[in-house]
């Protein structure tokens, strides 16, 4: 009897689980930790006919019993492609894929949209699917996002399995970060995205070159491809490419440079091959990062089939992202933005650009390597105040201090502590913004920048009600 082997208990995992159990297959999950929310997802398995073995770390020894009829080891997201256990387990012939690999064996029937990019991914996956689902196309999202893939592929699977022959979906929107790519060559998109590409998750994958060539794969295998002319990175690299779609927030352009779709100096939307097409004005959010998003969602609903005013109608409905420039209200005279999203350097910078200054900004957690420089500069012209909280406050408050900030530094332990301490400052130096846009990971304090930017929403409503 053959045996499929998931490693790790998070959403993938337990979405590759149950997948692979609906097809007939006989599973095991191995999870390196032990603990109450293990077993408790353990226990649920378990209740569905999949064996789970808690505290089984990534060596090849956890998978000893099964060697000799080991069908395939599936991998989330968390997991290093090239941890050494994996190597061993090739070596051995033994087929190793990603969730999302999985996901796209069960699903590849329909059209993908797969977005990937360093910054921007995420809003775009979430206004795409709004834009097509306004539309009347039926395109559920998935991936980095929400759902995992195999949850979306189960789920869809399953109301065929029960009779109740669900509606094909016409488009499936799946955000794909760098390291569900690597571990997914065989998925080819309809349509492919690729929004920014700054320096990232390098302590993974090790170079920009790599990261770089790792998102470029994806693209590489889409029918249509859409790119972001106006970052500097992927315009350096726009005549390694025989054909795509660009966009530009910045103009037209001309000869090589020449945008497929932009806008005006007017702010109108425009289609080289269409003409005019809309207001930008009809997405109602701030930053000129949003237009660029805008257009890249614009230029992937045209080829999807939406006419320009189905686009523009369903813009102007779109709420917004969570945790991405989130406006929470007023306080003290203050815009208040939830930016937790903003897990690097490059993200934060653009949260800078896009709120009322001057701000007083909430950063902090667990610190990433990136490149620092801009969000140093833009910190000492639009915010004039900053604290800092969790692990990474003293490494933030030195970058701050060695590069001549000229604020108010404050420093304490969490967002407990620091939400009131940003509110006094705010109100005495008149600022018009209290932002929260961390530049670093959640990891030190929290399960992820969902959970910190909850508490965040959580601590401004308790401000907002007394």
């Amino acid at each position: 009897m053959t045996r499929t082997v998931v490693v790790g208990l998070g959403r993938s995992g337990i979405g590759a689980a149950r997948l692979l159990r609906a097809q007939g297959k006989t599973v095991t999950v191995l999870e390196r930790l032990e603990g109450d929310s293990q077993t408790r997802r353990a226990r649920d398995l378990i209740d569905q006919g999949i064996e789970v073995q808690l505290g089984r770390p990534l060596t090849l020894s956890s998978f000893a019993p099964w060697l000799n009829d080991l069908e395939a080891v599936v991998v989330s997201p968390g997991i290093d492609w090239n941890h050494p256990t994996l190597d061993a387990l090739r070596q051995q012939g033994v087929a190793v894929i990603g969730e999302m690999a999985l996901a796209w064996q069960s699903l590849n029937g329909t059209p993908w949209s797969g977005i990937t990019g360093t910054n921007g991914k995420t809003t775009v996956t979430q206004l795409l699917q709004h834009v097509l689902s306004s539309g009347g196309l039926n395109a559920p999202m998935a991936g980095n996002v929400g759902h995992s893939a195999t949850e979306l592929a189960l789920s869809l699977s399953a109301g065929a399995a029960n009779g109740e022959a669900p509606a094909a979906p016409d488009w499936l929107v799946i955000e794909m970060s760098s390291y569900q790519i690597e571990a997914a060559e065989t998925v080819a998109p309809r349509i492919g995205i690729w929004t920014t590409l700054t320096p990232d998750h390098l302590e993974r994958h090790g170079t920009l070159e790599a990261y770089r060539a790792i998102k470029r794969g994806l693209l590489e295998r889409s029918q249509i491809r859409i790119f972001n002319a106006d970052d500097s990175d992927l315009r350096s690299h726009r005549a390694s490419w025989d054909h795509g779609l660009w966009i530009s927030a910045e103009g037209a352009g001309d000869g090589a440079t020449a945008a497929d779709l932009w806008c005006d100096a007017k702010g109108v939307v425009h289609c080289r091959r269409r003409g005019p097409l809309f207001p930008a004005s009809a997405l109602a959010m701030p930053g000129d990062h949003n237009r660029q998003n805008l257009l890249m969602v614009t230029a992937a609903a045209l080829e999807a089939g939406l006419e320009p005013e189905v686009i523009a109608a369903a813009l102007r409905t779109f709420p917004g992202v969570p945790h991405r420039l989130e406006r929470l209200g007023a306080l003290k005279g203050m815009q208040v933005f939830n930016d937790s999203k903003a897990t690097n350097f490059d993200a934060a910078v653009v949260a800078l650009r896009s709120v009322p200054r001057p701000a007083v900004v909430l950063a902090g957690g667990q610190t990433k390597q990136g490149e620092a420089g801009e969000w140093l500069t833009l910190m000492g012209e639009r915010s004039c105040a900053v604290v800092l909280y969790g692990s990474g406050a003293e490494e933030l408050s030195n970058l701050l201090s060695s590069s001549g900030y000229p604020g108010h530094i404050r420093r304490c332990d969490d967002l407990d502590a620091a939400v009131p301490i940003a509110l006094e400052l705010g109100h005495q130096l008149h600022a018009g913004t209290l932002l929260l846009s961390p530049a670093c990971a959640s990891f030190d304090q929290y399960s992820d920048f969902e959970a910190r930017g909850d508490h965040f929403r959580t601590l401004i409503a308790t401000q907002l009600s007394t």
